[in-house]
C-alpha cells in the first residue's frame, strides 16, 4: 500500500499565505518533512486556483521538487493549472482528478493521455452527490471505465476512490463497510487489476476526540488493507496511522514474511 501525503494543501494557512506570497521555503520544508516521515507520493492541492493558477501550480511543483524526490499527485479543478504542473514534474505524477461530470471528463480526463499518468476517477454522481450503496458505487465506476474508454486511455491508468463518506453521516457505518465490499469487487467487475486509493481523513470528518480519530482511521486502514486497497491518501503525521500502514503490508505482501520489515 503507497501512502500520499494530503499535507500540502490550501486549508493549512501557512500554504496558503506562501502561495499567496510566492515563498517556496514553507512549502519545502513541509515537503521534507512529509518525504522524512516515510511518505511514498506526495499530493499537492492548492484548490480551484481561480487567478493565475498556472504560474501557482507551477510554482508549488518546483518548490517542491528542489528539495524532494518523491512523485507528486496534483490536485486540482482547474484543467490549465493542472496541465501546467504536469509538465512541470520531473517524474510521472498522479492527476488527481476526475468524476463523471462533463467538464472534468472533457478537461480534464484528456491530460492522462496528454502526459502518460495515472488518474483518479472519484465515484461520484455528475452532479458530485455521493452514491448512496454499495451497487450505486459499482454502476458509477462501469460509467466511469467507460468514460474512460471513450478516451482511449490505458485500462492501467486509472485509479478508482470509492468515495469514503464520515462515520458522522447518519449510514456511515454501514457505507464505510459496503466501501470494502466494492473495493473487493472492482478487479471482477471491470475485469482487469484496477488500483484503488481512499483519503482516509473522511472517515473521521466533524468534531470528535482526537486520538480516538487516530485509532478509528487505523483500525480502518487495516481493513481497507484486507480488502486489497493499493492506496492511502492520509497526514503523513500520524505516525501511529503509517505505522499501521506499514504493518498491513508486511501482512499482506507475497512472498516470505520477515520480522526486520515490521515498523
Amino acid at each position: 500500500m503507497q501512502i500520499i501525503a494530503d499535507n500540502i494543501q490550501i486549508t493549512n494557512p501557512m500554504i496558503a499565505q506562501a502561495l499567496n506570497e510566492m515563498n517556496p521555503l514553507p512549502v519545502q520544508d513541509l515537503a521534507k518533512k512529509c518525504e522524512a516521515a516515510d511518505a511514498d507520493i506526495i499530493d499537492i492541492n492548492p484548490g480551484p486556483l481561480t487567478r493565475d493558477g498556472e504560474e501557482k501550480m507551477t510554482f508549488l511543483v518546483e518548490a517542491v521538487q528542489q528539495v524532494c524526490n518523491l512523485p507528486l499527485s496534483l490536485d486540482t479543478s482547474n484543467p490549465s493549472a493542472m496541465a501546467a504542473g504536469l509538465k512541470a514534474c520531473r517524474e510521472r505524477p498522479i492527476i488527481n482528478g476526475f468524476s463523471l461530470e462533463t467538464a472534468k471528463i472533457e478537461k480534464i480526463l484528456p491530460l492522462a493521455t496528454e502526459f502518460e499518468c495515472d488518474i483518479t476517477g472519484f465515484l461520484l454522481y455528475p452532479n458530485g452527490m455521493v452514491p448512496g450503496n454499495d451497487e450505486e458505487r459499482l454502476n458509477l465506476a462501469v460509467q466511469l471505465f467507460e468514460a474512460f474508454n471513450e478516451k482511449r486511455i490505458e485500462p492501467q491508468r486509472l485509479i478508482i476512490d470509492p468515495v469514503l463518506v464520515p462515520l458522522m453521516w447518519e449510514d456511515g457505518s454501514r457505507q464505510a463497510m459496503e466501501l470494502l465490499t466494492v473495493i473487493r469487487m472492482l478487479q471482477d467487475l471491470l475485469g482487469f487489476p484496477v488500483k484503488t486509493i481512499v483519503g482516509l481523513s473522511n472517515l473521521t470528518s466533524g468534531k470528535g476526540p482526537k486520538e480516538k480519530k487516530l485509532l478509528l482511521e487505523e483500525v480502518y486502514l487495516s481493513m481497507l488493507a484486507s480488502a486489497g486497497l493499493d492506496m492511502v491518501l492520509m497526514n503523513i503525521f500520524n505516525k501511529k496511522t503509517v505505522s499501521a500502514a506499514k504493518a498491513c503490508d508486511s501482512i499482506t505482501r507475497q512472498g516470505t514474511f520477515s520480522w526486520e520489515e515490521v515498523p
